[in-house]
């Protein structure tokens, strides 16, 4: 019955069907199937099926923008914010880099963190590289989170962790995730870390807590 349920989700978050898409994920968690679970077969599921589809040469902002928005109704459902404690394990800042407008995943990502405990500061898209280490200073962050669907992103990328260390905040762990970053290793990026999927970046943050 899950299986079903997962794969009728899957269908209308790929159609942008936010009311099915709602409707679809409360019938999973009726039936006890875990939120990690929905994200991972379902949401992350559509993600890499439309990551697949928006290379540079085939970008569809509009079919991002609903799948996005389905996809934002349905992490409602499985992870509300309201009563979120004050307190927090660390924080996190995120963006998608200059030139990229991308913010499904990173979205998802500042969602799930928000329920696991931490704060997230998101700079948002198309946002210059001194502007996420200024705000990571400012915030005292724990990490950055860098989110790239595009390739021309990444030689942005690859600066992140030099101007970091450069202005004395080495410290501060950095983290690259999207449809163009997963492909590559954090050594031809120069990052510590290079997520899969969304709790798998969570994971990465915890460890580093961890260590702390």
């Amino acid at each position: 019955m899950s299986e079903l349920t997962i794969n009728r989700l899957l269908e209308a978050l790929l159609e942008g069907n936010q009311s099915l898409a709602v409707v679809e994920s409360r019938k999973l968690l009726e039936n006890d199937v875990k939120p990690e679970r929905i994200v991972t077969e379902g949401i992350e599921s559509a993600m890499t099926q439309l990551d697949a589809k928006c290379t540079v040469e085939q970008f569809n902002l509009l079919e991002i923008m609903l799948v996005g928005r389905a996809v934002m109704e349905v992490m409602k459902v499985l992870y509300p914010t309201d009563g979120s404690p004050p307190d927090t394990k660390g924080i996190v800042v995120t963006g998608a880099l200059e030139g990229d407008v991308h913010d499904l995943g990173k979205n998802i990502l500042r969602i799930v963190l928000t329920a696991k405990g931490y704060r997230v500061v998101d700079c948002g898209t198309d946002c210059p590289v001194e502007k996420l280490i200024d705000t990571a200073a400012q915030e005292a962050a724990l990490t950055i989170g860098v989110s790239g669907l595009i390739t021309t992103v990444i030689p942005q990328v690859r600066q992140v962790t030099a101007i970091l260390s450069e202005r004395g905040l080495g410290h501060i762990k950095v983290m690259a995730g999207g449809a163009a970053l997963k492909q590559a290793t954090a050594e031809s990026l120069n990052v510590d870390f290079v997520a899969q999927t969304a709790f798998d970046g969570v994971h990465y943050i915890d460890q580093i807590l961890e260590v702390k």
